[in-house]
């Protein structure tokens, strides 16, 4: 007797999805379609329905198709992955059409305040992530799939690479542990993810094994493109280990802190005053500054009581992070103003900025305010100061000719 295989979501019915069933067998293929739109568009779902069947080579056997207003990209993603269920050996992609506002790139040093993620089994939280504003948007394979899913997953998020508009945002994934995490590599690194995020990294070797697979792909595939990476350190040893990660490749933007299992592995809580986790994001802090990369803190899971994470974004600032993870898109703004320089800081660094250009003007290899020299690391540092500023509304992008007036 043939099995039946299904795909999509259990239980309760998820919208912007659907749920697939499929039955091989030798009789000519049938094809039943339930959705709660079919008296619009019956017709071009029957017809996505055919072709991507088609296309992965299959004729016959019975699929029923239960559609909650899913978009295209993630019925493909759905028919996909129960086809090859059923049929393991099938080695066929079925992409939806790259769209243009899907192509944009990304940059080393980028704002990464914020970085809002998204269960990549749950299409309905991407289709407006992008709309506020995150400075990335992390499609995750690992934590947040069951198991049972990890496999519809992996080509939801491929296909919402290739498909959705995220705004600007920078478009992160977070793969999986070991061989699972290098199958999601083969999936996503040929579909413009800009960075790649490595969970429970504790050593060197995990990152460097990582960008040898990546780099793989890229060859196999003739795409000359850049693939960043932020390790999560998420153990004691990944702390210990930290600057040797942080090191690992030169396409590391940042190293990001998973309290979370930190705290489980040292065998204590995590807790609000967080005493128990400064030295590990201490550690973190010196590690990724010493590499000249990006510290990026945790996430802060009480969505509810925004006082508490304007808080947790202050001791973060001060602690020297550049960015902290979220897990609902209400933390977004708050961790934006929290991070937005002082008046204070914003002053301190146009005096800065204009003894650099007065003193390159006059041809001087020093930079002074005061009496005080000023090193160029304490320059550059202000030039991302006021970056922010401008990109915040705090400053003018004209403020230099403001200031002369």
């Amino acid at each position: 007797m043939s099995k039946m295989f299904q795909s999509g979501p259990l239980g309760t019915i998820i919208k912007s999805d659907c749920q697939v069933f499929y039955k091989p067998g030798s009789e000519p293929l049938k094809i039943e379609i339930e959705s709660k739109v079919d008296a619009l568009f019956s017709n071009a779902i029957r017809d996505l329905v055919e072709k991507t069947l088609a296309s992965l080579g299959i004729e016959s056997g019975s699929f029923e198709i239960k559609d909650f207003g899913a978009l295209p990209f993630v019925m493909m993603a759905q028919i996909e992955t129960v086809v090859k269920r059923a049929h393991p050996e099938i080695a066929i992609e079925v992409l939806p059409e790259f769209k243009t506002h899907a192509q944009y790139g990304t940059s080393f040093g980028r704002f990464r305040r914020s970085r809002l993620y998204l269960p990549g089994n749950q299409p309905k939280l991407f289709l407006n992530a992008g709309i506020h504003k995150p400075d990335c948007i992390i499609l995750d394979l690992e934590d947040s799939v069951p198991p049972g899913e990890k496999d519809a997953a992996r080509y939801i998020v491929r296909n919402a690479l290739r498909t959705l508009d995220f705004f600007g945002a920078e478009r992160m994934v977070r793969i999986n542990q070991g061989e699972l995490g290098m199958e999601d590599l083969e999936a996503i690194i040929p579909h413009n993810v800009h960075t790649i995020l490595l969970p429970k990294a504790e050593t060197a070797g995990q990152v460097i094994a990582m960008e040898a697979k990546v780099q793989s792909i890229l060859h196999e595939k003739g795409l000359d493109k850049k693939v960043y990476y932020m390790p999560i350190l998420e153990s004691a040893l990944g702390v210990l280990n930290a600057h040797a990660i942080a090191m690992a490749s030169k396409n590391n933007v940042g190293l990001a802190m998973g309290l979370e299992d930190y705290t489980a592995d040292i065998g204590t809580q995590r807790t609000l005053e967080g005493k128990e986790s400064f030295f590990a994001r201490s550690m973190l802090v010196n590690a990724a500054r010493a590499a000249g990369i990006q510290p990026i803190d945790t996430v802060f899971s009480d969505v509810s009581n925004e006082e508490a994470l304007r808080e947790s974004v202050r001791v973060t600032k001060s602690m020297g992070f550049d960015g902290m993870g979220c897990i609902h898109p209400r933390q977004i703004r708050p961790i934006h103003e929290e991070f937005a320089p002082s008046a204070a800081e914003i002053s301190r660094a146009q005096t800065i900025i204009m003894a650099a250009d007065e003193a390159e003007s006059r041809g001087l290899g020093v930079v002074a305010v005061g009496s005080k020299m000023i090193d160029p690391p304490v320059v550059k540092r202000a030039q991302r100061t006021i970056r922010m500023a401008i990109e915040t509304g705090l400053v003018a992008e004209n403020w230099k000719e403001a200031t002369a007036e």
